[in-house]
């Protein structure tokens, strides 16, 4: 589909063939014909716990806008959602169903394996919360990567505990993001296929070089600074922030500092050159 110019990007919605049905993107270009053409493709998939999101959040619209406009072509994905916590996947929910893990994963990858040849300067994958750990469970079964983005992730079946940082949590998520409800969520979702929601270890040296971006005010920093630790340690050239008082979903909030600064950091580190 041609792309609809909005400003000082194009915009275009797509179908890739993948191994459950069509899946939908986004393109996101830089406008005029030679802008972004020197830039990896960053392939960025939205969170929701895995159940909820689509490609009007704005983690995944916002970031997509911001980044293009910025000089980095996007392309966001509208993957499988898990079921609702809690309940039996059955039945069709949202305009294309519900199935658990590793339906998302794959649609993933598909998307990956149908824009690699089209894109010169090599592909970027990312993701924010659970799209962090998509992104990283599909590095095993991707194509090659010129690297990878991860936003306030959680990334082991059991969340690590960290009493200092749970307490710094506050509001509904310190209900809604306690470990143990975590732990469960991730479990319903991952159902018999827990081996591949999770990056599993005799992976982790064939990653690429990866940003994490993590919220100060989060229970799942915990998870990102262990996975962090475990991909430095096999090798991987790891950068690490941590935003001073933000806390989790900071873009889904667009136009906040912590939103700015993040996206920031991934402009910067985008056009680094692969070493």
């Amino acid at each position: 589909m041609r792309g609809k110019r909005q400003g000082t990007i194009e915009v275009a919605d797509e179908r890739v063939d993948g191994p459950h049905g069509p899946v939908p993107i986004r393109r996101y270009r830089p406008a005029g014909p030679d802008a972004g053409t020197g830039s990896p493709t960053l392939v960025w998939v939205h969170g929701g716990g895995f159940f909820r999101g689509d490609l009007e959040l704005p983690e995944s619209d916002a970031v997509a806008r911001t980044l293009a406009d910025r000089g980095v072509p996007v392309v966001t994905v509208d993957y499988r959602l898990g079921p609702l916590p809690g309940l039996p996947c059955v039945g069709r929910s949202g305009p294309r169903g519900r199935r658990r893990a590793p339906h998302a994963r794959d649609e993933i990858v598909a998307v990956l394996e149908h824009l690699h040849d089209s894109a010169p300067a090599g592909l970027l994958l990312g993701g924010a919360s659970a799209g962090a750990c998509l992104a990283a469970t599909a590095v095993a079964v991707a194509p090659p990567l010129q690297g990878l983005v991860l936003a306030y992730g959680f990334f082991h079946a059991r969340i690590p505990r960290d009493r200092a940082v749970q307490r710094l949590v506050r509001g509904h998520r310190r209900i809604t993001h306690a470990p143990l409800l975590l732990d469960l969520s991730s479990r319903g979702y991952a159902g018999p296929a827990r081996g591949s929601t999770f990056p599993a270890a005799e992976h982790l040296g064939a990653f690429p070089r990866t940003l994490f971006v993590d919220a100060d005010r989060d229970v799942m920093r915990a998870s990102g600074e262990r996975f962090a630790t475990e991909l430095a340690g096999a090798g991987v050239d790891v950068e690490r922030h941590v935003l001073p008082g933000s806390r989790h979903a900071f873009l889904n909030r667009p136009g906040t500092a912590d939103s700015d600064a993040a996206l920031a950091l991934v402009t910067a580190w985008a056009a680094r050159p692969v070493r």
